[in-house]
């Protein structure tokens, strides 16, 4: 007989433990306090749990072959002062050939959006002009000009359908710039969000509608009233897809399209609310307001955890895949490090565009690059570390071939997941609900069949006093009636009996 091998651990405890660091998320519950056996009970399987999915996230680590890089300054320097020509000058040329700007004054300013997949970019002038490509080898998708005012773009579930929030409705275009429908219910579009994994394509505009739309059927879910004017800015957070809306008043509203009323309003400024954005992990949530600052919010308890005051007004905001986040104020840009953790001093990387004011902003997914929409047209900047280094096939592949995005979409589409199952906390839709175990009516005793309504106060002294003599009243009443009518009755010679046709046969007294 053979010897039985012992299960050897890719890793040992020490280093579990230096992992558990990167991905715990906070210190456990003391258990010890915990009185509640059934809660204490529930505690110990959610802390196994956790501790399962550390000690995997850890083995999971030795299959990603590639670590994200920022910027490192020497003693003495800081990272803000570095330009994007010196950036180029010490990259490599593949990644030198991703920082280029389209001189595009003209129909300006622009708006930008990159794809899910970090490939394609969408780029729209307010004067009408749109066009899709491949930034990183120039190839064109389409390019057409609407011929109206543009306010807002956004790509759809794949690189062939555009959304574009045209100035009296949103229309939907194909990779050739046909355009495939006109959404007559969404009025003045000025902002417009796509959720992917709900095929949801959400719109708000000068009516102060929010609305939903199905892009699947082609269908409008719902429309809810805001009650609140037109919004200034409009984002959805990424792990819930709760839509959350920036109002003039300084409050923020969350929404889901199966509530008429919005889940959450928070009071976050003293004045219009001009930019949201809300990170991967969907617990902080970033606002600019014309009072100058930009508020840091934790979403899990709605309450203030950074502030950070600007020169200006801030006007776009946008998070990272690795959690930079980007701000634009007039025609400059500021990235910040590490801005959820703990206030900086300082941020990570600045770039002015002179002579121009920013109107659009947004990562490229996978890659360490920022595109900047402007008056004067569109610039890609090189960010270090702004991308995530590993990406998931199975998810979202740059690299996909027609196959792939085929079987992508039929995938994405029978994964569909419905709009009533937008809420805020997502640990409730896993949760069964407890069924009561009905029994036979046979098995019942007379006591439980017997059914008591408890009605607080109905019972009292003077009610049944009143109930009493409301009953005699009635009594008293209906004889008061039918002696009337008996009377009339007598008085106009009509009888107590119906006639009927027999009865001219009857013995008549004289």
């Amino acid at each position: 007989m053979g010897r039985k091998r012992k299960k050897t651990n890719i890793l040992d405890a020490t280093e579990i433990k230096k992992v558990s660091k990167t991905f715990a998320r906070g210190e456990g519950p003391d258990l010890k306090t915990i009185q509640d056996k059934k809660l204490k009970r529930e505690l110990i399987v959610k802390e196994k749990q956790n501790a399962q999915a550390i000690r995997s996230a850890a083995f999971n680590q030795l299959l990603l072959p590639e670590e994200r890089g920022c910027l490192e300054a020497d003693e003495g320097e800081r990272t803000l002062k570095f330009k994007q020509t010196e950036i180029v000058k010490h990259v490599d040329v593949g990644s030198a050939r991703k920082h280029f700007s389209l001189n595009l004054p003209h129909h300006g300013p622009y708006r930008c959006a990159y794809s899910r997949n970090g490939r394609k970019l969408l780029i729209g002038g307010a004067k009408g002009h749109v066009a899709t490509f491949d930034w990183q080898t120039g190839q064109l998708g389409c390019e057409f000009h609407a011929k109206e005012t543009i306010r807002d773009i956004a790509w759809l579930h794949n690189r062939d359908y555009i959304a574009v929030a045209q100035k009296k409705y949103a229309y939907i275009y194909d990779g050739q710039g046909t355009e495939l429908h006109r959404l007559k219910n969404h009025i003045n579009p000025v902002h417009l969000e796509y959720l992917p994994y709900h095929w949801l394509l959400v719109s708000t505009g000068a009516t102060g509608f929010l609305k939903y739309h199905d892009v699947s059927i082609g269908k409008l879910v719902v429309e809810l009233k805001t009650r609140l004017g037109q919004p200034h800015s409009m984002t959805h957070n990424p792990w819930n897809a709760v839509v959350h809306l920036g109002h003039s008043n300084g409050t923020v509203t969350m929404w889901s399209p199966s509530m008429k009323e919005p889940l959450v309003k928070m009071l976050c400024h003293h004045g219009p609310v001009t930019a949201l954005a809300v990170d991967r992990s969907g617990r902080h949530m970033v606002t600019c307001g014309l009072d100058k600052q930009m508020k840091v919010w934790d979403v899990r308890t709605y309450k203030e955890s950074l502030a950070y005051y600007s020169h200006r007004p801030g006007s776009n905001l946008a998070i990272s895949q690795t959690g930079l986040l980007a701000a634009t104020f007039g025609g400059q840009v500021q990235v910040w490090k590490d801005a959820f953790k703990t206030k900086q001093k300082a941020p990570y990387m600045t770039h002015l565009v002179e002579g121009a004011t920013i109107e659009g902003l947004d990562f490229a997914n996978f890659e360490d690059v920022l595109g900047l929409g402007h008056s004067k047209g569109f610039t890609s900047l090189l960010i270090p570390g702004a991308g995530e280094a590993n990406y998931d096939a199975l998810e979202l592949n740059p690299f996909e071939s027609k196959r792939q995005k085929q079987e992508s979409e039929v995938k994405m589409l029978l994964n569909k997941i419905q709009p009533e199952l937008i809420t805020l906390d997502q640990g409730n839709i896993h949760q069964m609900k407890e069924e009561v175990e009905e029994k036979p009516l046979d098995s019942l005793d007379h006591k439980e069949l017997i059914l008591k309504f408890k009605m607080k106060g109905k019972n009292s002294a003077k009610r049944r006093f009143h109930r009493r003599e409301k009953h005699i009243h009635d009594e008293k009443r209906q004889k008061v009636r039918a002696a009337l009518e008996k009377a009339k009755k007598e008085k106009e010679g009509i009888p107590e009996e119906p006639r009927t046709i027999l009865d001219r046969f009857k013995y008549k007294e004289a």
